[in-house]
């Protein structure tokens, strides 16, 4: 990518997919006035290396400008950049700033900035002082411990539920792992992240503990940045092991359970 730093490349793309010769343009997202003055007021009251500023020699994002309803702004560009780390377009070890960032998505840097600081929260990303943010690479080293500790804390719990549960609670479960199945079918990253993520969520909600479900959560996510390249049949035979996961758990078969969860974190890794 050669475009000037400041602005993103010239013609729009579909979001999250670089363009092609040929592709169909998105519709362009027509210039946003000025930000606020309250906007401008708390960009002043933060820190540069924490607001990701824009850094001289910076590449473009790939990507179209994406239209963004004015409500819940924040939350659209955090689910955007979620999209953007899963499929890749934002690359593990580069730094991306908030304003380029906002050209992307149309808006100002502020709720870009705001969904960047809590990426870094959940160890997508990390702040790179008075240059913006750095997308996190993990080695296998680092996803195999995060593997380790994910199995420390669920095989106890999971297996306690094999035995307390009772085979119906666990059926009301199949239509969050089929939904995975179709994701991972589908073939797209993002997708089954988190179709992934909400039945782990769900299984782990019959715990009945708050805290082990968002500390679980917590952990996944790490383990899911930057993505792992398993291509479709990785996602496909990781979304069947929810299915034998719930069959095992229905039959109260710990030995089998004990396997496949050690199996599927291995395998995530």
């Amino acid at each position: 990518m050669t475009p000037s730093a400041d602005k993103p490349p010239g013609g729009p793309v579909k979001h999250g997919v670089q363009g092609s010769p040929g592709a169909p343009a998105a519709a362009r997202v027509p210039e946003q006035r000025p930000a606020a003055a309250a906007d401008r007021e708390r960009d002043a009251a933060v820190p540069c290396a924490a607001r990701g500023e824009h850094t001289h020699g910076e590449r473009p994002v790939p990507g179209a400008r994406v239209e963004v309803r004015r409500s819940s702004v924040r939350g659209q560009i955090l689910d955007a950049l979620r999209t953007a780390l899963a499929t890749g377009d934002l690359k593990p070890g580069e730094v991306y700033s908030a304003p380029v960032l906002g050209e992307r998505f149309g808006v100002s840097a502020t709720p870009v900035r705001e969904a960047m600081q809590q990426l870094a929260l959940e160890g997508a990303v990390e702040v790179v002082p008075n240059r913006g943010f750095r997308v996190i690479e993990r080695g296998a080293r680092e996803l195999a411990e995060l593997a380790e500790v994910r199995a420390l804390i669920e095989v106890p719990v999971m297996l306690r539920l094999a035995r307390t549960v009772p085979a119906e609670r666990w059926a009301e479960l199949r239509p969050l792992a089929e939904e995975t199945v179709r994701a991972a079918a589908a073939g797209c990253p993002a997708t089954y992240a988190e179709s992934d993520r909400a039945f782990h969520r769900a299984l782990l909600a019959l715990a009945g503990n708050e805290q082990l479900v968002r500390i679980a959560e917590d952990l996944h996510r790490r383990s899911q940045w930057p993505p792992v390249r398993h291509g479709r049949a990785g996602l496909v035979a990781d979304a069947a092991e929810h299915l034998a996961l719930l069959d095992a758990l229905a039959a109260g078969n710990a030995d089998v359970v004990r396997h496949l969860v050690a199996d599927h974190f291995a395998g995530a890794s």
